[in-house]
C-alpha cells in the first residue's frame, strides 16, 4: 500500500534533526513530529555544548565508538558549513592525590577506545596551560571542543528541508500500530485536535520522552529495559570580571553518575560551571536553578580552580538527562535498536540518548538509517 511518508522522525532535538537530514539525503520523504513550537527546546539546548573525545566510556560500547567517530565527523561537518565551534582542548585534573589513580583509569579507557591523543601532565605542566588550576597531575585532551548547538541544529534542519523533509510543530506523538508495509501513526495538536498519517518507517528520537513514545507504540518498557529516569544538571555563570580564570575546558575526575562540575568556556568568551547531578523522583521537566546551589558549586570548583568567590557565580540554566539506569546502578549504554525482533519492522528506538549524544548525533543518525536500510534488505 502507499504511505504518506517514507519515514517519520519523532522529536526535533539534535539527534532527531540529524536523523531527518540523513534519511532525507538518502532519498526518503521525511516528516518530523515535534510537540514544541520550535526545534531543540529540551535537552539539546540545555547542555555544555561540548564536543567530547570519547575518553570515559567502556570500550566497544556505542557511547565510546559513536563519540570517537562523532568527534571527527561533527568537527568536519561544522568546518564545512561554517558552524561556530572551537577545539579548545580539555584538562582533566585530580583535585586531590586520592583522585590521581582515576586519571590512570581514564588514560587506560581512552587507549582502549583507540584515542591516542590523550596525554598525562604533571601539575606544573597543567598550570602552564591553565595558571589558575590547582592539581598534582592532569590529562590533556586536545581534541575536545565546543560547538554552537543552536546553529548546528538550524543547519541540520535546513539541510533536511532542502532535501524535502517537513517539520510539524505542536504535534505530539499519540500512538502507532503496524499496518501493511509500515505504520499508522496518531498525533495530537496543541488544541487537542487529532491527526493520523502513515509511514513505512519510524525513528523514535524523542529524547526525554523516548520511552513514552515507545510505550505508546506498544513496547513493554520494563521487559525491554527502556524505562528512562531523569537527572537534572544545573549551571552557574561566572561574572565577566573572572572569565580570564580559564581558557580551556577544565574537568575534575568523574563522580556520581556525571563528569563532575566542570569549567566550560563558551564561544562568546564567557565561562560556565556545571552541570551537577540531581536525580529526580518525578518525571517533571522543571529547569529552575536554586540560589542555594551557589555555595556547593563554589566549593566544588574551588577544589581545583583558584580565584573565584561565591559572589562571582550567578544561576544560569538547567538541563535534564534521560538515563536508563537509576541512581547508584551501573551506567547503561545508548539503546539504538531496530525492532523487527519485537514485531515492529521498520521502527528504530533511540533510548537513553544522554551525553555524548550531541557529539554522536551524526553517527547515531547514520546508524539508525543503516539499521532501517538493513531491515528492508
Amino acid at each position: 500500500m502507499s504511505h504518506d511518508f517514507d519515514a517519520v522522525v519523532v522529536g526535533a532535538g539534535v539527534v532527531g534533526l540529524a536523523c531527518a537530514r540523513e534519511l532525507a539525503v538518502r532519498g526518503d520523504e521525511v516528516l518530523v513530529l515535534e510537540r514544541h513550537e520550535r526545534f531543540g527546546v529540551e535537552t539539546s539546548s540545555r547542555s555544555s555544548e561540548v564536543i567530547h573525545a570519547g575518553l570515559y566510556y567502556p570500550a566497544g560500547s556505542l557511547k565510546a565508538t559513536l563519540c570517537a567517530r562523532g568527534n571527527r565527523s561533527l568537527v568536519a561537518y561544522c568546518e564545512s558549513r561554517g558552524i561556530p565551534h572551537r577545539r579548545l582542548g580539555k584538562l582533566i585534573v585530580a583535585p586531590s592525590s586520592a583522585d590521581e589513580p582515576r586519571l590512570e583509569q581514564i588514560l587506560a579507557s581512552a587507549s582502549a577506545n583507540g584515542i591516542t591523543t590523550l596525554r598525562p601532565l604533571t601539575g606544573a605542566e597543567a598550570r602552564r596551560i591553565e595558571p589558575h588550576v590547582r592539581t598534582g597531575a592532569a590529562l590533556w585532551s586536545p581534541s575536545t571542543g565546543i560547538v554552537d548547538s543552536h546553529q548546528l541544529m538550524a543547519t541540520l534542519l535546513a539541510e533536511a528541508q532542502s532535501h524535502g523533509a517537513t517539520v510539524a510543530y505542536h504535534q505530539t506523538f499519540a500512538g502507532a500500530h503496524v499496518e501493511a508495509g509500515g505504520f499508522r501513526i496518531a498525533a495530537t495538536g496543541e488544541n487537542g485536535e487529532s491527526a493520523t498519517l502513515s509511514a513505512r518507517r519510524v525513528v523514535n528520537a524523542a529524547g526525554l520522552d523516548a520511552d513514552t513514545v515507545a510505550q505508546r507504540a506498544g513496547f513493554d518498557l520494563d521487559a525491554c529495559g527502556y524505562r528512562q529516569c531523569y537527572a537534572r544538571g544545573h549551571y552557574f555563570r561566572v561574572h565577566p570580571r573572572k572569565a580570564h580564570l580559564a581558557s580551556h575546558l577544565v574537568y575534575p575526575t568523574p563522580i556520581g553518575g556525571g563528569l563532575g562540575i566542570h569549567v566550560t568556556p563558551d564561544l562568546a568568551g564567557g565561562l560556565r560551571l556545571g552541570p551537577d547531578v540531581q536525580w529526580l523522583e518525578e518525571r517533571a521537566q522543571r529547569y529552575e536553578v536554586p540560589e542555594s546551589l551557589r555555595g556547593p558549586f563554589h566549593a566544588a570548583i574551588s577544589r581545583f580552580l583558584e580565584g573565584l568567590e561565591p559572589e562571582d557565580l550567578a544561576p544560569d540554566q538547567a538541563g535534564i538527562r534521560p538515563k536508563l539506569q537509576r541512581q547508584g546502578e551501573p551506567v547503561r549504554d545508548f539503546v539504538i535498536a531496530e525492532e523487527s525482533a519485537r514485531g515492529l519492522p521498520g521502527w528504530v528506538n533511540l533510548i537513553g540518548i544522554e551525553s555524548p549524544g550531541l557529539t554522536s548525533a551524526l553517527e547515531i543518525a547514520t546508524m539508525a538509517a543503516d539499521l532501517l536500510q538493513a531491515g528492508e534488505g
